[in-house]
């Protein structure tokens, strides 16, 4: 492993643009239960229906009343993220990116870990649990900012529909995350992917964008994924204790 490590810096500290998807993998390791699979919140409480975006359309009064008497996946979850702090994961990589090694994170996670640990460029696909955002304009506020004396809240700047920035099951990924993820993947010549299956789209795509241009894929991962093939190095173990290590290999090389 830690010949492998070595290569892995390498790789990355020739590349010209690093970029790193993340998924809920490295949130586990801070305590956050993942929506999927084994101990997750939705084997436990059932998966959100495929139509929740349109069920919110047609009633947002509704489902904001449901939401703040603690009822669904997202208040458990919200309070699982309100109290998990980042782990050594999450700090090794805001620390690539103050290097000026690792030029945009993208991430599917919602739990806010990355920009609390002080990475900036930050590209959240799925949205953010402590975010609020306008269905209309489109504009995000913290949670916290916005006033629920009416429910459903209101935007401050066009008074449109105010609902959580979590993207729902058919609700379209906002466009603007969106195209910020496009761009930084076809930048990209290296990607670092960590903590995730590659089995949720449309981010699964980008590894395979990255790779198919030409680019290095780097994986950290507990297991086997999908783009285990693929990649150019395969480091198995805890995100927490790997990331570290190879930023500590990537200062040598500086």
């Amino acid at each position: 492993m830690p010949g492998d490590i070595e290569k892995a810096a390498r790789l990355i500290f020739t590349s010209k643009y690093v970029t790193c998807l993340t998924g809920a993998g490295i949130s586990v390791e801070s305590g956050v239960r993942p929506f999927r699979g084994p101990g997750g919140l939705w084997t436990e409480l059932g998966e959100p229906p495929m139509d929740g975006y349109q069920k919110f359309l047609a009633n947002p009064k509704s489902h904001w009343e449901k939401t703040m008497k603690g009822a669904g996946s997202d208040w458990k979850f919200l309070k699982a993220a309100d109290e998990a702090i980042p782990n050594p994961a999450h700090y090794a990589l805001a620390n690539l990116e103050e290097m000026g090694i690792m030029k945009y994170l993208i991430t599917q996670n919602i739990d806010n870990l990355h920009l609390t640990a002080g990475s900036i460029k930050v590209a959240e696909i799925h949205g953010n649990i402590k975010k609020v955002r306008c269905i209309k304009c489109n504009a995000r506020y913290d949670r916290d900012d916005i006033s629920m004396d009416k429910i459903p809240p209101s935007c401050p700047k066009c008074n449109g529909i105010i609902k959580s920035d979590i993207v729902m099951f058919g609700e379209p990924i906002p466009l603007d995350v969106l195209k910020i993820c496009q761009r930084e993947t076809r930048k990209s010549d290296c990607m670092l992917t960590v903590g995730t299956s590659a089995l949720v789209y449309p981010a699964a795509d980008f590894p395979l964008e990255v790779r198919s241009n030409g680019g290095i894929l780097i994986e950290v991962n507990l297991y086997e994924t999908e783009l285990t093939p693929l990649c150019d190095i395969s480091l198995r173990g805890k995100a927490g204790e790997i990331l570290p290590e190879l930023v500590e290999y990537i200062k040598r090389l500086r």
